[in-house]
């Protein structure tokens, strides 16, 4: 899919990433092909129902991000609501959300820090939010476990 795809809408930009909704609070999760996207998306959602909470997959792969009353806007490719590719096991459908409004930038790839900086951000389409960055390499459900908890943290 490019920018220029009918699914993209005026005053949205396309990346590559995965959306996930934790209550009413939301997750970008970036990094290069096969850093672990999707499975840290499915293991944040496993998590997060675990503990009796709500969670749902707002989109896998490619996600449209927009600004409305100073939030970021983030939303999955129309067509695809709630699937998810899982590697080794193909296609799979989850519960989903339309829209959630970002706040948490995850970025998978580089190794973080050993000791996070309380300061770390992102800024996407002007809008500064909290960003954690995670080694993909100990596995979805420590950085799932990381994530749910910095997620927590804001209103």
């Amino acid at each position: 899919m490019t920018a220029s795809s009918p699914a993209r809408h005026a005053g949205e930009s396309g990346i590559h990433a995965c959306a996930v909704a934790v209550g009413e609070r939301g997750a970008l999760i970036r990094g290069p092909s096969g850093a672990g996207k999707s499975a840290l998306s499915l293991a944040m959602i496993a998590l997060a129902r675990q503990a009796g909470g709500f969670a749902a997959l707002v989109g896998d792969d490619r996600i449209f991000l927009s600004v409305a009353a100073e939030r970021l806007l983030a939303r999955g490719v129309p067509g695809f609501e709630g699937v998810i590719e899982r590697r080794g096991e193909g296609l799979l459908v989850e519960t989903h959300e339309a829209r959630v409004v970002i706040r948490l930038v995850v970025d998978l790839g580089d190794p973080p820090s050993r000791w996070p900086k309380d300061d770390d951000h992102a800024e996407l389409l002007g809008i500064r939010l909290p960003r954690l960055a995670l080694d993909s390499t100990n596995g979805p459900f420590d950085g799932a476990y990381a994530a749910l908890r910095r997620l927590a943290k804001f209103p």
